[in-house]
């Protein structure tokens, strides 16, 4: 089944009658009425591309291009939202205890929300309210690098290869990780073991491909510089390489894409949030 089979289908998790759930539909009525071009992400996107209810939904994730950042975020707040720039790459939309996430880039700062994701967007329905998902490689590409202590979404990158591998633009997700393919690799290797009668889902090419790239690397001489790519999939567990063990940190400019400063506000939210 292609994306656009589903161009009708509602993806509403249970428990819609909700008084989350009516926030959730308030704040996505607004930005429809808005025009600022958004994807919805998250739970409502997962359940809908595996036609399955995993979990509550503890807020919902918005996806905007970043010229189009403050613009959202005001359009929330006249519809009766308290609004804040939560950090480097979302901000927060608050309706009595009710959340709404909007995001314009990855907390790594390593995938930014542009045209791109935009061009595969497929229609679907939340909570009566016509939106967009966003295409299937962004959703695989930004839950792979979430690898937190207390959160890994490595299983719904399972599920979503499970459910939708046949649907799967595998050169543009090649492309979308770029110099960071191992970490497809892992998530790869994962799902052969996670459905090992599922396995050959997963195109050959795109293994040997990968693998080809390993054995290769293999026969070559280690890169001077010592980095810690870890921090790229947790802000957490990696601080004691980048603060106690000196590596250089793999998100800090020019290497990667977060200035000092934001990796630093980054890092006490950590003690914050707990």
């Amino acid at each position: 089944m292609s994306a656009s089979d589903h161009s009708s289908d509602v993806a509403t998790p249970a428990g819609a009658a909700d008084p989350q759930s009516s926030v959730h539909a308030k704040a996505l009525r607004a930005l429809r009425a808005s025009g600022i071009e958004h994807l919805v992400g998250g739970a409502y996107e997962l359940e809908w591309h595996i036609g399955a209810h995993l979990r509550d939904t503890k807020d919902l994730d918005v996806f905007v291009r970043p010229r189009d950042f403050s613009r959202t975020l005001d359009a929330l707040a006249a519809a009766g939202f308290e609004t804040e720039v939560f950090a480097h790459w979302l901000g927060k939309a608050r309706r009595g205890s009710h959340f709404v996430d909007v995001i314009f880039r990855s907390g790594n700062g390593e995938a930014v929300v542009d045209d791109a994701w935009f061009e595969r967007a497929v229609p679907a329905e939340v909570l009566g309210v016509a939106v967009r998902f966003g295409a299937l490689e962004n959703g695989i590409m930004t839950r792979a690098f979430v690898m937190e202590r207390e959160r890994f979404d490595g299983a719904d990158v399972a599920h979503l290869l499970r459910c939708r591998a046949e649907q799967i633009d595998w050169d543009r997700l090649l492309a979308l990780f770029g110099r960071h393919w191992r970490v497809l690799a892992a998530h790869l290797v994962l799902f052969g073991y996670i459905y090992p009668a599922e396995r050959q889902r997963i195109p050959a090419r795109v293994m040997r491909d990968l693998v080809g790239r390993m054995s290769r690397e293999s026969h070559e001489p280690p890169p001077p510089d010592r980095v810690c790519q870890g921090t790229l999939l947790s802000r957490a567990q990696y601080l004691v390489d980048v603060e106690q063990w000196r590596y250089e940190d793999a998100r800090r400019s020019p290497r990667g894409a977060l200035t000092p400063g934001e990796i630093d506000r980054w890092t006490r939210a950590i003690d914050e949030e707990e």
